[in-house]
C-alpha cells in the first residue's frame, strides 16, 4: 500500500482515540436552543430550551478500541 493510506488509517485511528476519551473525561454534555415564540411590533417573546445528552461508556470504550486498532494497522502496514 502507499504511505497516505498508512497516514490516513493512523489519523483516523488518533481521531477515534481522542473522541473515546473525550467521552470518557466529560460523558455528560448540555446542549441548549432558543426559539423565538412570539413577535407582537419590537417586542419579541423566546424561550430557551436545555437538554442533558449522555454519551454511554461502552460507546467512548469502542471508539477508544477501534482507534487503537486503526493506529496499529496503519503502523504494522508502513513497515
Amino acid at each position: 500500500m502507499n504511505t497516505s493510506s498508512m497516514s490516513a488509517l493512523t489519523i483516523a485511528g488518533a481521531a477515534l482515540v481522542l473522541l473515546g476519551l473525550a467521552a470518557f473525561a466529560v460523558p455528560v454534555f448540555t446542549t441548549s436552543q432558543t426559539t423565538e415564540v412570539a413577535r407582537i411590533g419590537d417586542l419579541k417573546l423566546s424561550a430557551t430550551e436545555t437538554a442533558n445528552h449522555a454519551v454511554p461508556p461502552f460507546l467512548g470504550a469502542g471508539a477508544l478500541a477501534l482507534g487503537v486498532l486503526l493506529i496499529g494497522t496503519g503502523l504494522i502496514r508502513g513497515r
